[in-house]
């Protein structure tokens, strides 16, 4: 395999479901959608089929040049107010005909493979408080923020609709650094509740009693049916080159934001225990280790040119134990330290 196709695969894929959300918001604000779809070397036909896919990367670049015609910095809270049942696949029908809340959100993390390989989703509970997150597996900063406001703004939209209410979240918290104040207020307009930026991750916080919320149709037999049918589409889905890959990179990422490394605690993201990832990694040729690098290097290299964090801070945000281990490490990587390749890559 190149080491373009290497990188085009690494991204997985995205299902047209999840594609035609933002195809659809394109028609909405007049964007030319054709030119989109070209851009990510689309054929205009595949979008007609409602099981086929699309690349990670393909669908990488039709995102980035929708941000490129429209400039809109809500183009991802956009795109999320196109949700529909059908934009999540089989897992859309199988939420419909779940009990309540809880049990439609506990769907997710097992079968949200099928809507594409685009994040990864964790749940937390508190005692007052549920944090809905999700860690955007995509590596431009633009494309990852407006994916990301789709994801939170399709979660609550389609939540509210399931559930027959107009109840909102707590608060939003983003990643995403905080923008102009006209564009903070229109966030808190589409989610009602305080929105806070600059965050460790990105989440939605709803109250712990939502989650007893009673859906609009269930139907246990369906549930279970649909169930069947989604564990068959995924073993077809299925792609032992990379998929395994995509889901450990993006619980890395996600685990990195608090500057966690271990394997047990990855492995518990993935629903599995440390020494069955490590078997299913050996399988495929590949090491905790060799992905964690990776990814610590994508990050690394983000962080010094995308922000104004100490090369100290970026160490610890990576989960180095000092600076030394970092140094050593990013030159054995790119042949240069951190702060050479600040330097020599940062305009002045």
């Amino acid at each position: 395999m190149t080491d373009s196709n290497a990188h085009q695969n690494a991204l997985g894929f995205a299902s047209v479901p999840a594609v035609r959300q933002y195809l659809r918001t394109a028609e909405e604000m007049d964007l030319d959608a054709s030119a989109a779809l070209k851009a990510a070397g689309v054929p205009p036909q595949q979008i007609e089929k409602e099981n086929e896919r699309i690349t990670g990367y393909q669908f990488e670049k039709l995102i980035q040049n929708l941000i490129e015609q429209s400039g809109d910095p809500l183009l991802g809270l956009k795109s999320g107010q196109q949700v529909q049942p059908g934009s999540y696949s089989v897992l859309g029908y199988i939420t419909m005909s779940c009990a309540n809340l809880r049990e439609a959100i506990s769907k997710i993390i097992p079968y949200e493979k099928l809507v594409g390989d685009m994040g990864i989703t964790t749940i937390e509970e508190h005692p007052l408080h549920v944090f809905l997150r999700w860690q955007c597996a995509y590596n431009d900063p633009q494309v990852r923020q407006h994916m990301t406001d789709n994801v939170l703004c399709s979660w609550l939209l389609y939540a509210q609709w399931l559930g027959n209410t107009q109840q909102h979240p707590v608060a939003v918290h983003l990643e995403r650094p905080a923008p102009d104040l006209s564009v903070a207020q229109a966030y808190e307009r589409m989610f009602q509740c305080p929105v806070k930026f600059a965050q460790p991750m990105s989440c939605l916080v709803i109250s712990r009693s939502l989650m007893e919320l009673p859906l609009r149709q269930p139907d246990a037999v369906l549930t279970k049916t649909l169930e069947d049918h989604a564990k068959i589409r995924m073993e077809s889905l299925e792609d032992p080159e990379n998929r395994l890959a995509i889901r450990v990179r993006a619980a890395i990422r996600h685990l990195l934001l608090q500057g966690i490394t271990r394997k047990d605690m990855v492995a518990e993201q993935l629903q599995m225990n440390a020494r069955t990832l490590q078997r299913k990694l050996a399988r495929e040729d590949l090491s905790y280790q060799q992905l964690l690098d990776e990814v610590r290097h994508e990050l690394a290299k983000h962080y010094l040119l995308q922000s104004t964090m100490s090369i100290q801070e970026i160490s610890n945000r990576l989960g180095f134990t000092e600076p030394r281990s970092f140094h050593r490490r990013f030159k054995s990587w790119s042949g240069i330290t951190p702060g050479e390749f600040r330097d020599q890559n940062t305009t002045r």
